[in-house]
Order: C-alpha cells, then structure tokens, then sequence
C-alpha cells in the first residue's frame, strides 16, 4: 500500500491487545514503512494457489501466511495461543476467531521488515475480515486487495481426481467429496470477496493455463493496486 511520504518512515505505534481482554496490555512496536502490499489470495481447491502464492512471494518479498501453517507452529510450540487451541479442539469445538486473529498478530509482528503479506485462503468469514482489517489499521497499512483464482467445476474435479492417481489421497479419488469441497470454498468465499469488493479490492483472475502465464495475469493485477 502506497503512503504519501517521500521516503520509508519508521514509526513506533502502541497496539493493545482488544482480543484477550485477560491479557490485555500495550506493547510498543518499531515498524518500518514502505510500500506494502497486503494480498489475500483465494482459489479453489486444485487450483494452484500454492504454486501461485510462491511465486508471488519470490518477486513482491511478500510474508506468507496460511492459517494451516500458525496452527502448526502454536501448538507444536505450545504457545499460550496453541495450548489455547488445543483446548477447543480436544473438546470438538471450533477454534475461536480470537485465537486465530491472535496467532495472526504473532506472524505479522514477528516480520516489521516485511513489504507485505500475502494471506493464503484467510480470512474465510466477514468478522475474520473486519478483525484482520483492524489489525492492519493499527499498523497504518491495510488490504490492498483480494485475489481470486478462477477455475471451471469441472476443470477442478479433473485435476483433483488426477492428483488423486499419485497423491493416494482419498478425498482425491471420490468425486462426490472433490464436489463438496469446491461448494465448501464457494460457500466461504463468496461472503469474503464481496466484503472487499465493497471496498473495490476484489479481482478475479482466470486460472486456466500454463504455470507461468496465470503468474503473469496475477502480477498484472497485482501491478494496479493502490
């Protein structure tokens, strides 16, 4: 995100902690600005975001950040966050937003140096968003925009049941589930990119063909943003 000032600045902001309110405290942050670019990146399942946000992060020097991959640390850190995870899901219980949003601020925190992030398939809900755009207000940068891979129904279905020939995956080889999951990432996503097409942040970009030529749509989308 582009900020009318001549050179990067340095800034020291107090950010508290509005999510845990027994924790509640101000810490004091020395964060370098300059040109950032906070993308999130949505795609179906098949679609190849993974390859896709790779390659993003080698060109822009983004921070990658998968929700997947903050769990994965927290709790096999066991960190305040992940114990805290861990307690919901031993008791079949969804993890709540606050937690997730809390792992987030960890990553973004841990990177001042970065010139942007890109969120891999987050948020998944409005509150994600409107929380994830108050954490980045409260570092004086925001969403520049959201990016969604678009590929066919059926395109997805044989891509996925291809991968499944290799992959040994289950969910891979049955086409009803191939099905399901691709209405589960419509049904999550669509809420999300309308939110910030509100904002004229959403962007649809085709994802059929080769590797290098999706990269391209995407960089150029990308190129445009504010």
């Amino acid at each position: 995100m582009a900020f009318n000032t001549p050179r990067p600045l340095a800034m020291t902001i107090l950010i508290s902690e509005p999510w845990f309110s027994e924790q509640s405290t101000l810490s004091t942050f020395t964060y370098s600005f300059q040109h950032m670019k906070n993308l999130i990146l949505f795609g179906p399942p098949g679609s190849g975001k993974g390859t896709q946000a790779a390659k993003l992060i080698e060109k822009y020097h983004l921070v990658h950040i998968s929700t997947g991959d903050l769990f994965r640390y927290e709790m096999g850190n066991n960190t305040p966050l992940g114990l805290q995870a861990k307690a919901f899901m031993a008791e079949g219980k969804l993890v709540p937003d606050e937690v997730t949003i809390g792992m987030l601020r960890n990553k973004v925190e841990a990177h001042p140096e970065a010139k942007g992030f890109i969120f891999d398939g987050f948020p998944r809900t409005i509150p994600q968003a409107e929380a994830l755009d108050a954490l980045l207000a409260a570092m004086n940068t925001a969403i520049a925009g959201l990016i969604a891979l678009e590929v066919d129904d059926e395109e997805i279905v044989q891509r996925i049941l291809n991968r499944g020939i290799s992959s040994g995956r289950p969910d891979d080889n049955d086409e009803t589930i191939v099905r399901k999951r691709i209405q589960v990432y419509k049904n999550e996503t669509t809420p999300v990119f309308e939110y910030y097409a509100q904002q004229d942040k959403s962007h649809s970009i085709p994802g059929v063909g080769e590797i290098e030529v999706i990269f391209d749509r995407l960089c150029t989308a990308i190129d445009q943003l504010a």
